[in-house]
């Protein structure tokens, strides 16, 4: 006001400023400073003088008299254009600063030091940056809520310790303002606590509650995806909400969105069967074209929830095809186990990732070359060009067998069984007494499925490569046990009730029988030449570890076996696509059975 009031009563009496027109005692040099009375919260403000002429433009008066009400936008700006640390740290011997100042500051160096990548150290030690910490400590009440969020997330960026003063005071007035923040800023600082202080973090646990009883505020697909992904693993209540909320809105989601929930679905195993049908239904109807990071998370979600929607398996193949020759060995191998993992073979792309690896033998890891062979094998794709495909894979790997780790050896020369493609090399080195050795008497669950596997992969010698002459698994390896709490399945015991009706005597069948093969048939039975039932005990079973009688079969019978194969999530519904059952079936059969497939 008093300004104001100066500058009329000078318009009034000297008219327009010039230099003639002012009187010489109030002239003053270029470059002096003149003290007048400005605001009350200013008592005084200093107006820089660069020449005589200044005072003929009253436009400059004006704009010095309006940045004299203001002072607080003046430092504003000088914050937001600093380039260095150095010029922040001076603003506060310039200038009498106030707690958002100094917190706003404080914002800015931890920007500046993330930016041009500086050593915080420096910082946190010198003089003037405690005294901004020790300004916003004596007046952290005055601080406005988005810049304390700002500045608490600021001191963490920076390095400053928890156990510190400053640092316990802004978190202690965060917790007491968290009725007062804005949903956003909640979310914002969900995010930010579960990255730097973990699911103990008191004041996260504090905040989650929070967002748990305003979650009718959400509002907008970045924030429900933001916390999806960064905060839904924390609390099981909040995800649900989420989960709500992303059904309420999903045809607003963008592809990205999409692969973001996904993916959080998947690391969080939350297989939400609503939620995934409609984000499956919006990626088919309105977006024509996804990028090849979208393709490939996407498939490996579904991949891991064991999610199956065949329009979009069908989509995401199709899209992934003309991408083949670009991708790296890592993007090939992640979806191509994805595939597998769902069991859904796209001829065009396996094949272009069969070219693929002839086109790239030189660049792909033994690795990447053994997952490619696993999941051929547990979809049973043999490419087209199969004879080079396989020249290729056993140049690439003789030389390197020694070098695999045993898991990995066991389960590539299992697939190459499942293929047909092992060798002598391959046998003789997972049958190997110093190889099956290691896991002898190991009772553990890993231990157990590699035993079986070997048992398949003896099999496989034995039955399907005539020119092998061992060595073979001793009988003590031929005797698999039983994962344990198997439950039996209702066409199991559907199975098993018809079969007793059939057969007429127990004596006549066996069930749940475990063969030295390795594989598992859910009944067996021996017909004479008329297909009449005859009891099992009498006759000699080579395909048992223990046989209960020595008598040959009759001439003209014939033994039966029943496997039980139920994919419920199968999308082709062919068992020729399922290596596993393949593999299987080979070997009942050329153990003298007729398989009798039940499904």
């Amino acid at each position: 006001m008093a300004a104001r009031l100066v500058r009329r009563c000078w318009w009034q009496r000297f008219g327009v400023f010039t230099p003639s027109a002012v009187p010489t005692s109030l002239l003053v040099p270029a470059g002096k400073v003149v003290m007048a009375r400005a605001l009350p919260q200013a008592p005084f403000t200093l107006f820089h003088t660069s020449s005589p002429s200044s005072w003929a433009d009253g436009f400059s008066v004006k704009k010095e008299v309006e940045d004299s009400r203001n002072p607080e936008r003046g430092i504003a700006e000088l914050i937001e254009t600093a380039m260095s640390p150095q010029e922040l740290l001076q603003l506060s011997e310039l200038h009498v600063l106030n707690s958002n100042q100094a917190s706003l500051i404080i914002t800015q160096l931890s920007r500046l030091a993330a930016e041009q990548k500086l050593a915080t150290e420096s910082i946190l030690q010198d003089e003037r940056f405690q005294q901004l910490v020790e300004v916003t400590d004596s007046q952290i009440s005055h601080v406005w809520n988005n810049t304390l969020v700002n500045l608490m997330k600021s001191l963490y960026l920076l390095g400053m310790d928890r156990s510190s003063k400053g640092m316990q005071s802004v978190e202690q007035e965060v917790l007491w303002r968290l009725r007062r923040l804005t949903f956003k800023q909640l979310a914002s600082l969900a995010e930010f606590l579960t990255r730097k202080q973990g699911k103990e973090s008191k004041l996260l646990n504090e905040v989650i509650k929070k967002l748990e009883l305003r979650w009718t505020e959400l509002e907008g697909t970045r924030t429900v995806v933001t916390l999806m992904g960064k905060v839904g693993h924390v609390s099981s209540a909040l995800m649900d909400r989420l989960e709500d909320k992303a059904l309420e809105i999903a045809e607003q989601f963008s592809p990205d969105d999409i692969r973001k929930i996904t993916l959080a679905l998947a690391y969080q195993n939350r297989r939400c069967v609503p939620l995934l049908r409609a984000l499956s239904y919006h990626l088919i109807q309105k977006h024509s074209e996804l990028s090849l990071s979208v393709l490939i998370d996407l498939i490996f979600a579904y991949g891991k929830l064991n999610f199956h929607q065949p329009q979009v398996f069908q989509k995401i193949a199709t899209d992934l095809q003309p991408h083949v020759p670009t991708m790296t060995p890592v993007e090939v191998t992640r979806c191509l186990r994805s595939f597998a993992l769902l069991k859904w073979l796209s001829l065009p792309l396996f094949e272009a990732i069969a070219q693929y690896t002839l086109d790239n033998a030189k660049q792909l890891s033994v690795t990447h070359l053994c997952g490619i062979i696993l999941s051929f094998a547990r979809l049973n794709f043999q490419p087209s060009g199969s004879e080079d495909f396989f020249s290729m894979v056993h140049e690439e790997l003789q030389s390197q067998l020694d070098h695999l780790e045993p898991h990995l050896l066991t389960d590539v020369v299992w697939s190459l069984c499942v293929l047909q493609q092992a060798k002598a090399p391959y046998l003789q080195r997972v049958l190997a007494p110093d190889f099956h050795a290691r896991i002898r008497g190991d009772q553990s669950l890993k231990a157990q499925n590699l035993q079986l596997k070997l048992m398949q992969i003896n099999a496989a010698a034995k039955l399907e490569t005539p020119d092998y002459q061992g060595p073979f698994l001793p009988p003590e390896m031929l005797s698999a046990t039983k994962p344990v709490g198997e439950k039996v399945t209702l066409l199991q015991s559907s199975l098993q009730e018809a079969l007793v009706g059939v057969l007429g005597s127990q004596d006549n069948g066996r069930f749940d029988v475990d063969t030295i093969y390795g594989w598992h048939m859910d009944a067996e039975m021996v017909l004479d030449s008329e297909n009449k039932p005859l009891p099992l005990k009498n006759f000699a079973a080579p395909h048992l570890l223990h046989s209960e009688g020595t008598k040959p079969l009759p001439l003209g019978a014939r033994r039966v076996a029943f496997l039980r194969w139920e994919f419920p999530n199968f999308s082709n519904r062919s068992k020729d696509l399922l290596g596993r059952y393949v593999m299987a079936r080979r070997h009942i059969q050329a153990a003298g059975f007729l398989v009798v497939d039940v499904s």
